[in-house]
């Protein structure tokens, strides 16, 4: 069976810089998604919240959605979580349980923290039984612990005490197997070398040879078959200090159940690949494609604990982010890494335009409305459902927003149908409400140069040439004089940075259908702009309001004009 992985969110999202409508239509469509059998779609943004867009939400009742800025999936959300693992302590025995019962050849080695020390393969397990230098003593020897040994072999302690803890030692093997005078030369001779106090003996029912290991002082003695120790014996044992275990399994069985207690510490490969969960499959893939390693322990970017593990074939055909994408149809002014993404979904009401590409057939819903939310609002109606106040509520706000209360010239008669039958279902009087929603904290007023020019910007490409539009809605343009230095400056820097043919940033009186639009760029264009010329950078706009049916249509005729 496939271990469980994370799954791949589903995120309804607008453009970058979102506005009042890319937000409100993302929590509207959300909602349809999820009450049409879509239980995991969730509203998101990839730019901050307007002040307005929060008062908004606050007024709806709705949290502010989640913060997204990259989609591309991540080595943290496809690995496999429920990871078959052991520990640097485990002995040959458990490891070795564990990998056949659950069929895999490599675990990573990770301790009570989380941490990974190493990677263990099947191969590696061999070495405990069989070292690479299985001759002379080196053969009879393991560094082993006396309490897993006891462990494995379910023995009983009747000597020495039993020291605390898994503390290893260097224990030579002596099987008294020989005969009695054989045994005890070996052990005499241990004696003189200095190295008795390292040797296990073990044997069956031969007292005689019981009683050579505990007088000539071996650090233990095992006792097999079931067999036991005389009374005078264990207490002698316990005067030299020599631990003595009984065991129900056989001399040879023992011998290997032995080996069998070392620790997996001592072979697992330290050398070993790790990769962050935030690491970009795409990436990834590249990265790891050399390494003779398969499979990767992924950490935690921030703690560093392991949360999973992948391996090569994982990164062939990774599943990817769903997206439903609301009030853009371009890669441009889509999040990061909607190229790599599985988009499902498409409603908007701007032109097409930009390099927009599926996998699959998707729904596509582009209309000549005056708001994204308008679309979304008559899918509850063809479905023959109501949203919730809340939703209804900033489903009238993104109408509102992007149609001046349907007095912009991109308002269509749907704005209105939907627009009355929203406000019903949301409580409130959109005219009432226009007017609170546009007091909301005037950006000039309070607002950085860097928030005021990317709070609603959109990027464009007309025929190969870059162009960037940002738009400020406020009562009254009175804000605008003191600040118009600074800007400039601001919009000369982002067109310079960004690469912008023309950077463009359009204040517009919503009161009064009034606009100012301070231009930077190419000097051909900026002169080409089809308005009434204030100065070199600055032009008067009466009666324009809307980006996408006056500003862009005339940048564009800039553009033509200066080619």
């Amino acid at each position: 069976m496939e271990p469980p992985r994370l799954s791949l969110p589903f995120y309804v999202i607008g453009h970058k810089n979102p506005d009042t409508d890319a937000i409100c239509s993302a929590i509207g469509n959300a909602a349809l998604l999820r009450a049409t059998g879509e239980s995991s779609a969730i509203a998101a943004r990839c730019g901050e919240v307007p002040a307005r867009t929060a008062w908004v939400l606050e007024q709806a009742g709705i949290e502010t959605p989640p913060l997204v800025t990259d989609v591309r999936a991540t080595a943290g959300m496809i690995c496999r979580r429920d990871v078959v693992q052991v520990s640097p302590t485990d002995t040959f025995i458990v490891a070795y349980r564990r990998m056949l019962a659950s069929g895999v050849r490599c675990v990573p080695v990770v301790d009570g923290a989380g941490l990974v020390h190493g990677m263990l393969r099947y191969l590696d397990l061999l070495e405990l039984l069989v070292p690479g230098d299985a001759s002379g003593i080196q053969a009879r020897s393991a560094n082993v612990s006396l309490s897993k040994i006891a462990v494995t072999l379910q023995a009983e302690s009747v000597g020495a005490e039993m020291p605390a803890g898994d503390d290893e030692e260097e224990l030579i093997l002596l099987v008294g197997a020989s005969s009695q005078s054989t045994v005890e030369r070996r052990l005499k001779l241990a004696g003189k070398e200095g190295n008795v106090n390292r040797f296990l003996v073990i044997c069956g029912d031969r007292p005689v040879v019981q009683h050579y290991a505990i007088e000539n002082g071996a650090r233990a003695l095992l006792v097999t078959g079931g067999n036991g120790v005389e009374a005078s014996l264990r207490e002698l044992a316990k005067k030299r200090g020599v631990i003595v275990l009984l065991c129900a399994q056989d001399t040879a069985s023992s011998s290997t159940l032995i080996r069998c207690s070392r620790t997996v510490r001592h072979v697992m490969e330290k050398n070993f690949t790790t990769v962050s969960g935030s690491e970009p499959v795409t990436r990834l893939r590249k990265s790891v494609a050399h390494l003779e390693q398969d499979l990767f322990p992924v950490e935690d970017p921030i703690r560093k604990e392991m949360i999973g593990v992948l391996s090569k074939t994982d990164l062939i055909d990774p599943p990817r982010t769903r997206l439903a994408l609301v009030d853009h149809n371009e890669f441009a002014q889509a999040v990061t890494g909607v190229e790599e993404s599985e988009i499902v979904e498409v409603i908007d009401h701007h032109r097409l335009a930009g390099n927009l590409v599926s996998r699959e057939p998707i729904r596509f819903l582009n209309e000549p409305v005056g708001s994204t939310s308008t679309l979304v609002a008559r899918k509850f109606r063809h479905r023959y459902l109501e949203p919730d106040r809340g939703t209804a509520l900033c489903l009238c706000a993104g109408i509102i927003a992007d149609t001046l209360c349907l007095t912009s010239p991109t308002t269509a008669e749907l704005d209105h149908e939907m627009l009355g039958w929203l406000s019903g279902l949301a409580g409130i009087e959109p005219a009432e409400f226009k007017k609170e929603f546009f007091a909301v904290g005037s950006l000039l007023a309070t607002g950085t140069p860097d928030a005021i020019l990317n709070a609603d910007r959109k990027e464009f490409d007309d025929e190969g040439v870059k162009v960037t539009i940002a738009q400020v809605e406020e009562l009254g343009l009175q804000a605008f004089e003191p600040r118009r230095e600074e800007l400039e400056k601001a919009l000369q820097a982002l067109a310079k940075e960004q690469s912008y043919e023309l950077a463009v940033l359009v204040v517009t009186d919503i009161a009064e259908h009034h606009s100012l639009v301070l231009a930077a760029g190419d000097p051909v264009f900026v002169a080409n702009l089809p308005y009434a010329r204030i100065d070199a950078s600055l032009y008067d706009a009466p009666g324009v309001v809307s980006r996408k049916k006056q500003i862009f249509p005339a940048v564009c005729q800039a553009l033509r004009r200066a080619g």
